[in-house]
C-alpha cells in the first residue's frame, strides 16, 4: 500500500478532530521522558478520582472562564500561533479564533453559531460547531470516564505561562490510542498545555499558551458587532445534514476490535464533484472514546484516488477501495486503530 503524506491529500471536513487544530509554544523541543521519577505511592482509585474530577474541570473551564490569549501548536517541524479571545455568561460563550502566521483568518464563534472569515474576499463560512474538544477544551464526550482506557498519574506541579499548573499524565492502555500530558492552572482548571505522545513516550504533537490572562472583562459585544459586520459578505453554508448511516446500508461493528470508541455523530454532506462539477454526498461517522477521535468518510467512487497511509504528527488518515466506494479514515490515533476501523466496515446494499 502506497505511502501517503497527508498535506498532498484531498482535505476532507472534520471536527477536531477532529478539527480546529491548537497550537503550542516551545519554550524547548525536547521531548520529556514518558516515565518520570518515582513519586511516593498514591492509592490507584483515590488518584483516578482525583484525575476524573480535574479532566471534567479542565473542559468546564475552556467554556466557562473569560481569557484572552496567544497559543502555538506544533507538529513536528510545523509551528503555527494563534490569538483567541473567549467570554461567557450564564448560557452563551463568545469566541474569536485569529492566525498570527501566514495568510489572515478569523473565527467567530457564538454559541454553537461559526463564522471563518476571508477578509480579501468578504467571504464568510456558516456552520455549526462540530466538535467541543479544540484546546483548550479537552473532552469530546466529558459524561463518559475515559479513565476506563487510559492509567492516570498525578506529576509534580509546574509552572506554565505564568500560572501554578497541575500536571496529568494519560497513558493508553492498548495500542490503540496515544498518550497525553496535561497541564492545567490550578486555581481555573484551564488548559495552558497539552502534549500528545506515541508508545515510546516521543512527543507527537503539543499546543501551549505563551501567553494568557484569565479572568479578563468580557468583550463579547465586540464579537457580536464583528459577526454583524459581515452582512453583504458572500456567504457559504455547508450542506451538511444528520443521518444514520445504517439507512444507506453501512455498518461498523468495532467495539471487540477496539473497544471504548463510541459513535458521536453521524451526517451527510453534499459537496461538489472535482470531476464533473455534480453534487456528491459524503457519508460521515464521528467516532470518540472521549480523548481521541477519529472520522470515517464514505464516498462513491466517481474519481481517481490512490490507497494508501500517512501521517503528521498524532494525526493519521488510512485510504482504502470498498467495492464501488471510496473509504477515508483521519484521526489522531494509531495507524493500527484506522486498521481495525477499516476492516470493521460492511455495506449490504439497502432495501428499496
Amino acid at each position: 500500500m502506497q505511502r501517503l503524506s497527508i498535506e498532498s491529500l484531498p482535505r476532507a471536513p472534520m471536527g477536531r478532530t477532529f478539527f480546529l487544530f491548537a497550537f503550542l509554544l516551545a519554550t524547548t523541543l525536547q521531548t520529556q521522558a514518558w516515565a518520570q521519577a518515582s513519586a511516593p505511592s498514591v492509592d490507584p482509585l483515590v488518584e483516578r478520582r482525583e484525575v476524573s474530577a480535574w479532566l471534567n474541570k479542565i473542559h468546564r473551564a475552556a467554556q466557562m472562564q473569560n481569557y484572552v490569549g496567544t497559543f502555538v501548536y506544533q507538529r513536528g517541524s510545523t509551528m503555527r500561533s494563534s490569538k483567541i479571545s473567549h467570554f461567557a455568561d450564564k448560557s452563551n460563550e463568545y469566541e474569536e479564533l485569529e492566525t498570527l502566521d501566514g495568510r489572515q483568518r478569523r473565527i467567530l464563534r457564538q454559541n454553537e453559531d461559526v463564522y471563518t472569515l476571508i477578509p480579501e474576499q468578504k467571504t464568510v463560512f456558516q456552520e455549526k460547531r462540530e466538535s467541543k474538544d479544540s484546546f483548550p477544551a479537552l473532552l469530546a464526550t466529558p459524561n463518559r470516564d475515559v479513565l476506563d482506557y487510559y492509567a492516570p498519574k498525578v506529576l509534580p506541579n509546574e509552572r506554565m505561562a505564568g500560572f501554578d499548573c497541575m500536571v496529568i499524565e494519560l497513558t493508553p492502555k492498548d495500542e490503540y490510542r496515544f498518550g497525553y500530558r496535561l497541564w492545567a492552572d490550578r486555581n481555573t482548571g484551564l488548559l495552558l498545555r497539552a502534549q500528545t505522545l506515541d508508545a515510546e513516550g516521543h512527543l507527537l504533537e503539543q499546543a501551549a499558551f505563551s501567553q494568557i490572562s484569565i479572568g479578563v472583562p468580557s468583550e463579547k459585544a465586540r464579537i457580536v458587532h464583528a459577526i454583524q459586520a459581515t452582512h453583504g459578505w458572500h456567504v457559504i453554508k455547508p450542506q451538511i445534514t444528520a443521518t444514520r448511516l445504517s439507512d444507506a446500508g453501512w455498518s461498523i461493528d468495532v467495539d471487540k476490535k477496539v473497544p471504548g470508541f463510541k459513535s458521536v455523530r453521524e451526517v451527510r454532506r453534499t459537496m461538489r464533484s472535482t470531476v464533473d462539477g455534480k453534487p456528491l454526498e459524503v457519508q460521515q461517522v464521528v467516532y470518540s472514546d472521549g480523548m481521541a477521535g477519529l472520522s470515517v468518510f464514505i464516498e462513491p467512487a466517481t474519481r481517481e484516488r490512490k490507497e494508501g497511509h500517512g501521517n503528521a504528527g498524532a494525526t493519521n488518515i488510512l485510504i482504502k477501495r470498498y467495492g464501488d466506494f471510496w473509504l477515508t479514515l483521519l484521526g489522531e490515533v494509531p495507524q493500527a486503530t484506522l486498521q481495525q476501523f477499516a476492516s470493521s466496515i460492511e455495506y449490504k446494499q439497502p432495501a428499496k
